[in-house]
């Protein structure tokens, strides 16, 4: 699969980083595996760890800026973070969410990755249960702004650029530095918006649009921030799942090609997986421990 060229998208300099620095080499090394019984266990672990990850960055240095994915894997996490224990550990009100990716669609769309966060982290409208995280917290692609005023995802992505490079840590290379990425892995291998082949992997803008992907669903455009930010800070990997384990396979196997498997990336030391027993299936024993 090949995709159509990305909208590199912000126009200028400073906001694009440098193969010059001196992050975590990607795809060399192995990741931190954990591997859980149950999805159920897998939520619990990441949930407990994304909970010590925010209270460390917050203690450290006042705020905390975590970037948070889509799909399914953030929902029971989420509903964990959201209720006590959790809830009443965590210093929301120095918590700072922002997104690797989203559709091009409207906050509120069953598409949207923010839907997710607004309906199970929050509570949902009405709701008097959830995390208080307060509105000016939550950094979200301005996709409403774009499509209100008819713009396209390279002007939407180019927005959350001069966002990210006014609010988060710059770290070598002039890279945004989060405190936290949690990310999924698609059934291809893809990690945020960057699918296999994809000309963003080359890419030095800090974040990109992407055109609708017509090998997989949903056949959306994307924005996407850029997967060498994945090097610029810690990581957490999150699947489960009998449908992951190929792709775990690949993976974790003896070939290491990003292009092909773009989630490669985060085969690095300083990333941590969480997977269930289902979806690491054929990962190789011998890093299974």
């Amino acid at each position: 699969m090949t995709e159509q060229e990305p909208d590199l998208s912000p126009s200028s300099d400073r906001l694009f980083g440098t193969a010059d620095s001196a992050l975590p080499a990607p795809n060399r090394g192995e990741p931190e595996l954990v591997v859980t019984a149950s999805p159920d266990a897998a939520a619990h672990e990441a949930a407990e760890r994304i909970a010590a990850a925010l209270i460390a960055a917050v203690e450290r240095r006042g705020r905390v800026d975590f970037c948070t994915t889509g799909g399914n894997a953030p929902i029971p996490i989420y509903r964990l973070l959201a209720h006590a224990p959790l809830v009443d550990k965590i210093p929301w009100s120095q918590v700072h969410v922002w997104w690797g990716d989203d559709r091009f669609v409207p906050r509120g769309h069953p598409e949207s990755n923010v839907t997710a966060l607004d309906d199970v982290l929050l509570g949902g409208a009405g709701s008097t249960g959830g995390a208080p995280l307060p509105t000016a917290n939550i950094h979200p692609f301005p996709t409403d702004r774009a499509l209100a005023e008819f713009r396209d995802t390279r002007w939407c992505a180019a927005q959350y650029a001069e966002e990210l490079c006014a609010q988060v840590p710059m770290v070598d290379g002039n890279w945004p530095g989060f405190d936290l990425i949690f990310v999924g892995v698609g059934d291809d291998g893809h990690v945020l918006s960057c699918f296999p082949e994809s000309p963003a992997l080359a890419s030095m803008a800090w974040t990109m649009g992407i055109p609708a992907p017509s090998h997989i669903g949903p056949h959306l455009p994307r924005v996407t921030i850029n997967p060498r930010l994945l090097e610029a800070a810690p990581v957490l990997v999150v699947t489960w799942g009998a449908g992951k384990a190929e792709a775990l396979g690949h993976v974790f196997g003896e070939v290491r090609d990003e292009r092909r498997w773009p989630v490669q990336r985060t085969r690095r030391p300083g990333a941590i997986w969480i997977v269930d027993e289902e979806a690491a299936a054929q990962i190789p024993a011998n890093l299974r421990g």
